[in-house]
Parts: structure tokens; sequence; C-alpha cells
């Protein structure tokens, strides 16, 4: 970042934080924007069939998402938390809250795994998508969540409920 942008952007904050007031920046939080989330680009989500065991008598599956993380505000922030849920097809297949402790700098994109369990039990309306999945087809996903930032002085605001990432699903 140049000298005349870190100048501009300190303007920029110090004519917010006095608009505010000193009392509260409650309001801050109404500016920071929530990191944008999609599926890492060549890095499919994947779900591993697991057969019955002691703990799942029905079998079930494994699936992980590559997600590929952007923080779009100009200072950076700690992603905290990622609470998701899997929908195959339209039918919630699996709910997962992740602390994650993911530092990001302004502008800053990575990517991180996401693993989910489907248990077979808990979920009967997606025997026909396993089916297909199961002789190599593919099934539609949409991860919803809300999302848990701390910006420090700015704040720890959660975003949500919003749609993660969308694509499909695929048998490795």
């Amino acid at each position: 970042m140049s000298r005349y942008s870190c100048a501009r952007l300190a303007a920029v904050l110090m004519l917010i934080v006095t608009s505010v007031g000193c009392g509260s920046l409650g309001n801050l939080q109404q500016i920071i924007r929530p990191p944008r989330f999609e599926q890492a680009p060549g890095q499919p989500a994947e779900i591993r069939l697991v057969g019955p065991n002691a703990t799942s008598p029905l079998g079930g599956a494994g699936v992980r998402m590559w997600l590929a993380v952007t923080n779009p505000n100009p200072f950076g922030f700690t992603l905290s938390r990622v609470n998701a849920t899997l929908m195959l097809e339209g039918i919630r297949a699996a709910n997962g809250d992740f602390p994650l402790g993911l530092r990001l700098t302004a502008g800053q994109q990575t990517i991180v795994p996401l693993d989910l369990s489907i248990s077979f039990a808990d979920v009967p309306g997606l025997s026909r998508t396993l089916g297909r999945l199961a002789v190599g087809g593919t099934a539609a996903f949409q991860l919803d969540g809300t999302v848990g930032i701390d910006a420090g002085r700015f704040g720890t605001p959660t975003f949500g409920p919003m749609t993660l990432a969308t694509g499909d699903l695929q048998v490795r």
C-alpha cells in the first residue's frame, strides 16, 4: 500500500470515528464488510462415503470443501467463527461450527478446508442423491452460514445468515 493510500485511509477512519462520537464504536460495525467466500478454483468439493460402523450404524459421509476467503476491507481482521449448514440438492445434510482464528490482512485471500460429517441415519431424504454419487455422479450443494470476525478496535461483528458457497460435490 502506498504512503498516499495509507494517509487517505487514516483520514477516512478518523472522519468516521469523530462522526460516530467517542462514546461508542457500534456504528462502525455497519461499515465493516463481511468476508467473501467462494468455492476455491480448481479444488472441487469432495464427498467420501463411509460404511457402517459402531457410531454410525447406517454409514455416513465426510465432506471436504475448499473455500477461498477474501477480506474486502481496507484493514485486517481475524475470521473467528463460521457456523455453517450444508444443503445437498435442497435437503439439509450437515451442520458445522468452526472456530478458526484465521488472520486476513486488507484485501487478502486465502484458501481454507472445511470438513463436515453426514450421518445417513440423520438424513434419510438423501438416499437418491447418495445413490447417484456412489456411481460417479455429482450433487449440487449450497453452504449457508453466519460468520464472526474480530476487527480489533472496530468490534466483533457477526454477519449472516448468508450463502457462503455453492457448487457441485463429487465422490473422491
